[in-house]
């Protein structure tokens, strides 16, 4: 009889047990990464939305001269050299519509080069 109870001891152990254990944590998830290419006078996508608390990385990609993208709103900058690319990292803590601009002078139609940014709940 001694082997029956080993026998039970060791299904408990293998089979029953895992069921109750602690199960372990999930790593963290990565930020969204969205691409956004600037061109003279325009950003494309010109429209984002964002989940508030959901973190995001703005991958910021020039397709021909020097650019810059400034969220005043969400003290959110970055720039990028003519054909290069730059990347900021953030997570909006509120929600709303937000419009950046193009931080660095990049021809005439600079003026006019907006983003929109939709933060929802």
């Amino acid at each position: 009889m001694p082997n029956r109870s080993l026998f039970k001891f060791l299904f408990v152990f293998v089979f029953v047990a895992p069921a109750f254990s602690a199960r372990p944590a999930r790593a963290a998830d990565a930020p969204r990464r969205i691409e956004i290419t600037a061109h003279r006078f325009a950003y494309d996508p010109g429209e984002i939305t964002l989940k508030k608390g959901e973190p995001v990385v703005l991958v910021l990609k020039s397709a021909d001269v020097a650019h810059g993208l400034r969220f005043r709103d969400l003290s959110v900058e970055v720039k990028v050299s003519a054909g290069g690319t730059a990347e900021v990292s953030f997570t909006p803590q509120k929600a709303g519509d937000f419009v950046g601009h193009c931080s660095v002078f990049c021809g005439s139609g600079h003026g006019s080069m907006a983003l929109k940014l939709h933060v929802v709940d």
